[in-house]
């Protein structure tokens, strides 16, 4: 069966083409030298009377980008979209939503650069920036606009602040569940047994930054207030630079015992909580939601 070379990437089909070509040139036969590669013969003698035209040589067997469909933003547009979506909310954009859709990045470019685009074409964009779209969890919907706006605004760019001036990190921080329940299945030398294997859960802790560094640690059972406490020491452990870290307001993250032991080991650790559910936007919740509790090693 012959190779169709449509099937083959354009620079796999270049490095083809142009060492086909130079086999002949070093005296081998075209038949043989296609034939070596699986492909149709008549492919051969194009590439040889491409690559035979005065002063172009090899060159003419460059793959060649297909032209397609022109893209309507310019690259620069394109970063600006980026920007816009970027750490942002449609809020700061004056919709009246926490939420990115394409619908809200159709309007915005309409009015911004003047281009109309399709819904579909919003996506492809966004698939090329890298921003990938997300299920909103049940707790966003549930937290009240005006106390993430205030956050985002004032909260959240104070803790930049601080963290410049004191030369520490901001990490964001989340706990999560992995359910490994496994499919039924069949065995047994009688027809229709079946058996499942036992239901496990993995639970894991994790933080990231905005330059991608990367941290996480698995551990089994609920989060309690003494394994949250060990899940703190691990992430600190010789760590040089102080740290902002970013959490929900989960009761445990506030344990009494929590607090004590941060009061006591004040070198680095400094928690910042995120507004929570049905949550108005009064100072007072919002002060002590981002109030830190202490440094911990």
């Amino acid at each position: 069966m012959k190779k169709d070379g449509r099937t083959i990437d354009h620079k796999t089909l270049e490095f083809i083409r142009k060492m086909a070509v130079e086999r002949v040139h070093q005296g081998e036969r075209p038949a043989e030298v296609i034939e070596s590669y699986g492909m149709n013969r008549t492919v051969i003698y194009k590439w040889l009377k491409a690559a035979g035209q005065p002063g172009v040589g090899l060159e003419a067997l460059d793959s060649k980008n297909g032209a397609g469909r022109p893209k309507k933003l310019t690259e620069a547009q394109e970063a600006q979209v980026f920007r816009w979506i970027n750490g942002m909310t449609p809020i700061h954009h004056g919709f009246q939503s926490t939420l990115w859709t394409r619908q809200i990045i159709k309007q915005l470019v309409q009015e911004n650069f003047g281009t109309s685009l399709c819904l579909p074409t919003i996506g492809a964009l966004l698939a090329r920036l890298g921003l990938i779209p997300q299920n909103p969890l049940d707790a966003n919907h549930q937290r009240a606009t005006e106390a993430i706006t205030r956050w985002e605004q004032e909260s959240y760019p104070a803790i930049v602040k601080r963290a410049r001036a004191e030369n520490s990190e901001i990490f964001f921080w989340d706990e999560f569940k992995f359910d490994t329940k496994s499919a039924l299945r069949r065995s047994g030398p009688h027809a229709g047994e079946a058996t499942t294997t036992r239901h496990q859960n993995t639970y894991a802790a994790s933080a990231m930054n905005f330059q991608g560094a990367f941290w996480f640690a698995t551990y089994q059972g609920p989060l309690t207030g003494d394994l949250f406490l060990s899940l703190l020491k691990k992430m600190m452990y010789r760590r040089r630079r102080p740290l902002h870290l970013i959490l929900d307001g989960h009761p445990i993250h506030k344990r009494a015992m929590v607090k004590r032991y941060l009061e006591s080991n004040r070198r680095g650790l400094t928690l910042h909580f995120l507004p929570g559910k049905n949550e108005t936007a009064g100072e007072e919740i919002l002060a002590n939601q981002a109030r830190p509790f202490g440094d911990l090693v």
